[in-house]
């Protein structure tokens, strides 16, 4: 792991930031990248919106970087650029909670602060087997306070803290745990009985909702392709995508002009072609998204979208990404030309 040993404590906190809700394998790259383009906490705190968020691309979870830039402003400011030692102090930064502070201040400064994250979750919950939902903050302070003593007593708390998490990924998994390799199970309380599968609860999963969408693949006759950034606090602040409306059922050509028709005011003057399907999972709802391409003879366009002949120059939403990378043959003739992208080109 490139972020382990690190000197530097913006790479841990990166990282960390990083690594939540996200595998180990899938955050590798994205952190060497992330760190050769912000360096430090003065160049994340200049980033632009587009140059952080392309940076961030395809990991998901997109407030993580938002928030990693506001926090890397207000250090900017306060802190002279420093992360603060103090748990306490670390959990004011927009992004950082119980446990990343935890997993900070330990690492980088030797608190002896235990960390709780899924894999600690199981570990603990079958050496001592107890049962109880401990994504719920009031049952993960059980484990907290019952891990508390033992990294005190440890010779190193951020060790510590790597070791517990290593166990529950390496050994302690989730299915098929490595029991004969790992150095707790004399003593622990789920292996003795063979109830590890019954470690750690699992709160019934329900059904997610789908939504649907019509996105607009429109090009224009210099083969520009026409994208829309979204803004405020929605879901993927800061990303761009196809133009595209939610529809009460799988979207149909007629739901498809409707939103063209909202979106520029007037119905679509040319034939829209009914596209692929892209299927996106989020966290709490599944989209899914059907393309229809046209081209556009017209060029006014309202706030907040951009012609441009490289969409992959700016950061994608994942559905938009997926949407292009099916479409090549009506992509293709674009000009060979890359103008800068413009906002509502006249």
């Amino acid at each position: 792991m490139p972020w382990r040993g690190h000197p530097d404590p913006y790479a841990v906190w990166v990282s960390e930031i990083m690594l939540q809700q996200t595998r180990v394998d899938t955050v590798r790259p994205y952190f060497a990248n992330f760190m050769a383009r912000f360096p430090d906490v003065a160049s994340l705190a200049k980033a632009s919106d587009d140059t952080l968020l392309k940076a961030w691309e395809g990991l998901g979870y997109y407030t993580r970087a938002h928030n990693l830039r506001k926090a890397a402003q207000r250090l900017a400011a306060e802190h002279n650029g420093a992360l603060p030692a103090d748990p306490a102090e670390l959990e004011k930064l927009p992004g950082i909670g119980t446990y990343t502070s935890a997993a900070i201040a330990s690492i980088c400064f030797g608190v002896p602060a235990p960390v709780v994250d899924g894999n600690v979750i199981r570990v603990v919950s079958r050496l001592l087997a107890w049962p109880g939902d401990f994504k719920k903050p009031a049952e993960a302070a059980k484990i907290r306070e019952w891990l508390a003593p033992q990294i005190r007593a440890a010779e190193s708390p951020g060790d510590f803290n790597q070791a517990m998490m290593e166990l529950g990924a390496v050994v302690c998994s989730p299915k098929a745990p490595a029991c004969g390799k790992c150095p707790l199970s004399p003593q622990c309380a789920a292996h003795r009985d063979g109830t590890l599968e019954n470690f750690p609860t699992r709160p019934p999963q329900k059904e997610l909702p789908v939504r649907h969408f019509a996105a607009l693949l429109l090009r224009d006759s210099e083969g520009r392709v026409l994208l829309a950034q979204r803004s405020g606090r929605r879901l993927l602040n800061g990303l761009w995508e196809l133009p595209c409306g939610e529809t009460p059922r799988p979207a149909t050509t007629a739901d498809a002009k409707r939103v063209y028709a909202s979106l520029f005011k007037k119905p679509p003057p040319f034939v829209l072609k009914r596209g692929g399907l892209v299927t996106h999972v989020f966290s709490h709802f599944k989209q899914k998204m059907r393309v229809f391409a046209g081209d556009v003879n017209h060029k006014d366009v309202p706030p907040a979208f951009a012609w441009t002949l490289d969409p992959s120059s700016l950061p994608l939403a994942t559905t938009t990404r997926r949407a292009l990378e099916f479409q090549p043959a009506f992509l293709r003739r674009a000009r060979r030309s890359r103008p800068t992208p413009m906002r509502n080109v006249e």
